[in-house]
């Protein structure tokens, strides 16, 4: 260092003003070409050293895990050349010689605060198991190295999250957490709390015995809903990771989180449409008089009628059709949901061409979703404060507006009164377990990739209780909304409840449009509901495509990373949905998006799913040893009610209600009369099975790609690859939070450690 760094004259420089120029030094003054010598004693303050980083410290602690190669798996490099480097220590750059297999060097040491990732330690194939008296011990077998995955590959994840500056590499911006615990909260009841609580629970309810139905709902809610919605959000609070890289806690099962990105990726694409329709409706619902109350539009049919009671039916004589059939062919609400919003062809075999109006409305709802999500959680974790609360709000207004209205106690009392005769179908308790499924979002990987947002010492299961809660309680206050609303229009109609329920589109574009016309001052009432459905919508499709792009760049290695990578990925997403979407909105598009719903997303998908996380987790890994892990994360084990569910109870019943899936299974039918030809009901399963057939597929490739006995390619590929968080957080017993010096420690407590893409 030069002496004018150390606040001393450069030595033996001499001025470049002349000799005669120069001022004389007075008396008692050192002359400036003269240098001065420092008297001996401490550094100043500007260079002495600061305390030392986490990254210096682990790297004193366990030197054999900072070597000065990339750490390969079959590395040629004898032991002797895998030198530790100390902080202090340049790194070694060695260029392997033409055609070697060696490892490439890293770049050169990092500047003081960067993150550098520990390497794996020890002999070639140590792996991080877990045994008594301490957190991890190493135990290296020479057969499947740590560094790589359990599959025999190079592990993405073991190259530097953290990339030098030389060569104008881009800095890894480590993960995101959410600014507030509010914001995941928000997030979670935006998310789960959907269009399927506002218009699937009540029609369930009224198809299934009214108030016994909240029975089974209830009971499969405490032994499958919240177990596994717990287990979800804990897994990827502990893992740091997504939906893929989440089930590196046993990597042989990693299907799970493919099959999962299948499902949550076959939900952005057609959940949408809902929104799109909903937009649609909403846009025209701002006029004086809504165009589905009233006939003489140019969609409208000859036999339009305005207004249609069945007491006036009854005195009239019919040719060969019901009251009830009658009153749906000439209502002028049916009409203008299919004759100018679906312009419905005659079926899946004719497409026909684009609706440009609806079309337009999809693009729209598209870019919505692409500016909540472009710039990550600290965005969508401000956006979802309206989006999840809002839907509340214009509930509790439709309620009081509904419950003033005539035959809304009558609609009340039969939402609530018990069919007891209903309890022992077993499809009362079908429907109960796929409803808690599908409202509580349960294997989407969407609730792992927000809970992977969380701090690490975050009470997740307070959050989840909470959440579900929330959940049920919103299905259960929405049946009181919609039953009022619906018991008014059977008593304008003279019919009894049950011939105007309605669930699904059917519930959100028929039945309540034609409850609003009823209403005075219909406008303002339609927009409410209209833009209530909107948010609900909204919310839960771009938590969705967060979810998915969370599990996609978790995928990417360290060394792909770009500047705006996210905003890019999220329109290619965004984009490639769209297209896809652009066959839902032509004259048969309604018979596409019945497809993605019945078999992409539906019950049996979720349920296959959520069998499987609670066989792995519980078994595979362990419940006692994940019940472990969550008491490291919150500081106090949860009840044994959940290790008792994830271990027999939830398995026992989604397999339970799979099998009476498949067992009671009806081809898809639109509307009771269309019936889909063999080719479209192929396609439906195609989108069943992409999903479901990850997890085999993916393990009999990694067993048939692993060498040895069986017995130890199933010791080898279900055992975890931690990421680095985990030795900050779990090494206790070489407490290296509280480390202070940096001195090399024994060979027992050494900690083996593999980065996994977080």
């Amino acid at each position: 260092m030069s002496p004018r760094a150390l606040g001393g004259p450069p030595g033996g420089a001499r001025s470049r003003r002349s000799h005669c120029s120069r001022r004389r030094p007075s008396r008692g003054q050192e002359p400036r070409g003269r240098r001065r010598r420092r008297p001996a004693g401490p550094p100043p303050p500007a260079l002495r050293p600061g305390p030392p980083t986490l990254h210096e410290i682990l790297q004193a602690r366990f030197p054999e895990c900072f070597v000065d190669c990339f750490g390969c798996a079959a590395c040629p490099h004898p032991a002797a050349a895998r030198r530790p480097v100390w902080p202090g220590r340049p790194r070694p750059r060695r260029v392997p010689p033409s055609g070697s297999s060696q490892c490439q060097p890293p770049p050169d040491r990092r500047p003081r605060g960067a993150a550098t990732p520990a390497r794996p330690c020890g002999p070639p194939g140590a792996m991080a198991k877990k045994a008594p008296g301490s957190i991890y011990s190493v135990s290296g077998d020479g057969k499947t190295p740590s560094s790589r995955r359990a599959d025999g590959r190079a592990d993405q994840g073991a190259t530097a999250r953290t990339q030098g500056t030389p060569g104008g590499r881009l800095a890894v911006p480590p993960r995101e957490t959410w600014t507030r615990q509010m914001d995941f909260i928000m997030s979670c009841v935006g998310f789960a709390v959907g269009l399927g609580n506002v218009w699937r629970f009540p029609y369930l309810c009224y198809k299934n015995g009214g108030g016994v139905f909240l029975i089974p709902y209830v009971l499969i809610a405490l032994v499958g809903g919240i177990p596994i919605f717990f287990l979800e959000i804990s897994l990827g609070q502990f893992m740091k990771a997504g939906s893929i890289n989440v089930w590196n806690i046993c990597p042989l099962f990693k299907g799970l989180g493919y099959a999962s990105m299948v499902i949550v990726f076959y939900c952005n694409t057609y959940y949408i449409m809902v929104l799109a329709w909903g937009f649609y409706y909403l846009v025209k619902s701002f006029t004086t008089t809504l165009p589905w109350a009233t006939c003489g539009h140019t969609w409208n049919t000859p036999d339009c009628v305005e207004i249609f009671r069945h007491e006036d039916c009854a005195n009239a004589s019919l040719a060969n059709l019901t009251c009830d059939q009658l009153a749906d062919r000439r209502s002028p609400v049916i009409e203008f949901w299919e004759n100018k919003v679906l312009r419905l062809s005659g079926g899946l075999e004719v497409p026909g061409a684009l609706n440009w109006e609806v079309t337009l409305c999809l693009l729209a709802c598209w870019v919505l979703v692409y500016f909540c999500v472009w710039k990550g959680v600290k965005s969508t974790g401000k956006i979802v404060y309206f989006t999840a609360t809002f839907p509340y709000v214009v509930l509790v207004v439709l309620l009081v507006r509904g419950v003033l209205l005539p035959g809304a106690l009558d609609g009340i009392i039969y939402y609530l009164k018990p069919d007891w005769s209903k309890l022992g179908s077993p499809q009362v308790w079908i429907d109960a377990g796929t409803q808690i499924f599908f409202s509580y979002a349960i294997g989407l990987g969407a609730l792992t990739a927000l809970g992977s947002y969380n701090r690490f010492n975050n009470n997740c299961y307070k959050d989840a209780i909470i959440l579900a809660l929330i959940n049920s309680g919103t299905s259960f206050f929405a049946g009181f909304v919609v039953f009022s609303i619906l018991g008014f229009m059977a008593a304008e109609q003279g019919v009894h409840i049950s011939k105007v329920a309605e669930s699904g589109p059917g519930l959100a574009f028929i039945a309540y449009p034609r409850a609003v016309t009823l209403m005075p001052v219909a406008p303002l009432w339609a927009a409410l509901f209209f833009f209530m459905l909107l948010l609900l919508g909204l919310d839960s499709q771009f938590v969705g495509v967060e979810g998915f792009i969370t599990g996609l760049l978790d995928l990417l290695p360290a060394s792909y990373y770009f500047r705006f990578q996210r905003e890019i990925s999220v329109a290619l997403c965004c984009a490639l949905c769209f297209v896809i979407d652009l066959s839902m909105v032509t004259d048969g598009g309604m018979y596409v998006f019945q497809l993605f719903d019945y078999y992409s997303a539906s019950g049996t998908t979720l349920l296959w799913q959520a069998f499987w996380e609670c066989v792995v987790v519980a078994w595979v890994y362990g419940a006692d040893r994940f019940m472990d892990d969550i008491a490291c994360m919150i500081g106090y084990r949860p009840c044994p009610w959940m290790k008792w569910c994830w271990s027999f109870f939830t398995p026992l019943v989604c397999m339970g209600i799979f099998i009476f899936n498949v067992v009671y299974y009806e081809p898809l039918v639109y509307n009771n009369t269309y019936v889909y030809p063999w080719w479209g009901e192929a396609m439906g399963w195609a989108f069943a099975l992409s999903s479901m057939l990850c997890v085999p597929l993916h393990l009999l490739g990694c067993l048939l790609r692993a060498k040895g006995t069986m017995a130890e390619r199933w010791q080898h590929l279900t055992q975890p690859i931690w990421g680095l968080h985990h030795l900050e957080y779990r090494a206790q017993d070489a407490d290296v939070r509280g480390l202070t010096t940096l001195t090399p420690v024994s060979e027992s407590s050494k900690v083996v450690v593999v980065e996994s893409v977080m």
